[in-house]
């Protein structure tokens, strides 16, 4: 939120735009984007649990 208690946008702090939200434009939004493809979110987990779930591993037992 901006000092004015309006919400801002998650990338820059500009006031939204209704068109674009919960960003204030077409750039903001695609940046978002490209940010979620790229990889650079990331939800964090747990590889050693994914690991012991693999079907590879239960044919070994």
């Amino acid at each position: 939120m901006t000092n004015t208690g309006r919400p801002a946008c998650s990338i820059c702090g500009k006031p939204l735009d209704p068109r674009y939200r919960p960003f204030c434009s077409k750039r903001c939004a695609d940046l978002d984007l490209h940010r979620w493809l790229s990889g650079s979110y990331s939800i964090p987990g747990d590889t050693e649990e994914d690991e012991r779930s693999s079907p590879d591993d239960s044919e070994a037992r």
